[in-house]
């Protein structure tokens, strides 16, 4: 299968008896795990399974789902582990200045004054706004919140963020 596939969460785990899974969000899309959805379960060495959402619910900071034609334990064990993804065709329409991760994810990111600062390797999502994860050739990880103050410029065709730092963001 050549399609190309994206991230969306990861199954960590079976939840109770009634073939609810326990998933790690991948996408900030709140709606990808509305009832109906179409989900894929991609494996290793396996084909992917097409999975229909019929319950989603949140739990200690996780998203429980449920699926169609998996009403028990049982029939999502072997699920533990999966990749949860969708399809390109999947993808929906963004607003200006709204992005997917892995549009973001592996951009180089430079200042205003041209300092390359590194590659953005992680995306994270503790509240308000996101956060880009920009792992340096040398010294610790920097922290970019995505704000206007910010991200001054976002080229994911060419892979380039352009960042105007925030007194003390580069110390």
């Amino acid at each position: 299968m050549t399609e190309k596939w994206f991230n969306t969460g990861k199954i960590v785990n079976t939840h109770g008896v009634r073939g609810e899974v326990k998933v790690l969000r991948i996408s900030d899309f709140e709606e990808r795990f509305e009832p109906g959805n179409v989900l894929w379960a991609v494996m290793e060495d396996k084909e992917p399974v097409q999975l229909v959402i019929s319950g989603h619910r949140k739990h200690k900071g996780f998203d429980l789902l449920q699926f169609e034609g998996y009403a028990n334990i049982n029939d999502v064990e072997v699920f533990k582990g999966a990749n949860l993804k969708i399809t390109e065709e999947q993808l929906t329409e963004l607003e200006e200045d709204e992005f997917y991760y892995h549009e973001i994810i592996g951009c180089a990111v430079s200042t205003t004054e041209e300092r390359d600062l590194g590659v953005i390797k992680e995306i994270l999502s503790p509240g308000a706004n996101d956060v880009w994860v920009v792992k340096q050739p040398r010294g610790k990880d920097i922290l970019i919140p995505y704000i206007g103050d910010v991200v001054k410029h976002v080229d994911t065709e060419n892979k380039k963020v352009v960042i105007e730092p925030m007194e003390g963001l580069l110390d």
